[in-house]
């Protein structure tokens, strides 16, 4: 009994410390707007082993900005991500939608988000008994919150910077964490037949001494993400690699270019 008195002690203290510290918040600056785009993705294990083909579709209207990612596995389950912002000086998220439904994800799952009302819904199906469940309610955004737009902001820091801004991250209950943007090192890549210098930036979930506690307690300690950005000239997106959903495992979005069929 004592050990669990301690335990809920430490969840509330947590929770008590997450909630109420003051967040400071600043929203990227834009140096190199968004504009409409079609790219193809692919998704792997470390190993290279191709588990989904992916499009990243992008259009301004209206003065915003709507990004599509999408992926099809190949075991028919489905990761669907659209984010909408607007980049009128700096980098602000309006609308999030996500579906991730198949046998590859732990439960069907679909979130919205919105900053204008601050509503958010989370529908959860579990596998097993096919059980529904629905979280809905209100949350205050920091303007730096950059759900769906990580890669983005990534491409956007200025040579060698580093930068901290917000997630939502849904368990399914929504928990405003910070993540840590941070430049480590040059790495060499071919594109065709030229060498050309891709900066690294690991992405960091800061949870604060009590949360980092109490996850590495529970052995749950987010991982750390990976992106490659060539940041010559234009800034160009390489290659990501981390979980796409949460406590999920470590995978690889690269480029592709389509082939030809004879």
């Amino acid at each position: 009994m004592s050990f669990y008195r301690t335990t809920v002690g430490l969840l509330l203290l947590m929770t008590a410390l997450l909630w109420q510290r003051p967040l400071a918040a600043a929203p990227v600056p834009v140096r190199f707007t968004e504009g409409s785009l079609h790219g193809f993705l692919v998704l792997t294990t470390p190993k290279d082993v191709l588990i989904a083909s992916g499009d990243l579709l992008q259009v301004g209207r209206g003065g915003e900005v709507s990004s599509r990612l999408v992926f099809h596995f190949k075991d028919g389950s489905l990761f669907d991500e659209t984010v909408v912002f607007t980049q009128r000086n700096v980098f602000t998220l309006q609308s999030y939608h996500l579906v991730q439904r198949g046998p590859v994800f732990p439960e069907d799952t679909e979130i919205s988000l919105e900053r204008a009302s601050g509503k958010y819904r989370v529908k959860t199906r579990a596998r097993k008994d096919g059980r529904e469940k629905v979280l809905e309610g209100t949350l205050d955004l920091p303007p730096d919150t950059y759900n769906g737009m990580v890669l983005t902001v990534v491409k956007n820091l200025s040579g060698g910077a580093g930068e901290t801004v917000h997630m939502v991250a849904f368990t399914p209950a929504l928990k405003l964490i910070k993540l840590k943007l941070a430049p480590e090192g040059e790495q060499k890549i071919l594109v065709g037949g030229s060498e050309k210098s891709a900066t690294r930036y690991v992405l960091k979930p800061i949870l604060g001494t009590w949360l980092t506690l109490f996850a590495s307690l529970l052995g749950r300690m987010p991982p750390d993400s990976h992106a490659w950005i060539v940041t010559a000239d234009v800034p160009a997106f390489v290659k990501f690699e981390g979980p796409l959903y949460m406590n999920g495992p470590a995978w690889r979005i690269e480029l592709t270019s389509p082939r030809w069929r004879f």
